[in-house]
């Protein structure tokens, strides 16, 4: 029998102690590289985008892949590439854990949509407050400490 999925994810990760060092004008490039990864990884982007100190990504993953192990590639892959091409000159890192979620195909639509309005949806929301909602709305017991 063949394996098949169809597990639709929303990724979330910030940078180091949430610094707002991602520049609009350099997110572009950076984005081009993870969907580069995911690509390799066999894995489907859907979309990816992010403000100042945080991105999201949706995608599916292939059913080989654990999400903890495509967090860490995507962390590792984008710190490199951001260090070697100069982007992102206060950048100094990705902040431990990320925040993954499970939708299903019905809600693909909104969950695009909403990822492509991040800058806007921000000027209403910190990323704590978005990342807070996030983890209620999944009913994910978390420890305040560890959302700085």
């Amino acid at each position: 029998m063949h394996s098949y999925t169809q597990t639709l994810y929303q990724i979330v990760f910030s940078t180091k102690y949430r610094e707002k060092t991602m520049t609009k004008a350099e997110r572009p490039e950076l984005f081009a590289y993870i969907w580069g990864i995911l690509k390799n990884k066999k894995c489907h982007l859907y979309r990816i985008n992010g403000v100042e100190d945080h991105l999201h990504i949706i995608t599916s993953i292939h059913p080989s892949i654990a999400v903890a192990d495509l967090v860490k590639d995507i962390k590792l892959g984008a710190s490199k590439f951001i260090k070697q091409k100069g982007i992102f000159k206060e950048f100094r890192g990705w902040q431990n854990g990320y925040a993954a979620f499970t939708y299903s195909q019905e809600a693909k639509h909104n969950l695009i949509e909403y990822v492509k309005r991040q800058e806007e949806h921000h000027k209403k929301q910190s990323a704590k407050e978005e990342l807070v909602k996030l983890l209620e709305e999944h009913k994910i017991a978390f420890d305040e400490k560890y959302l700085e």
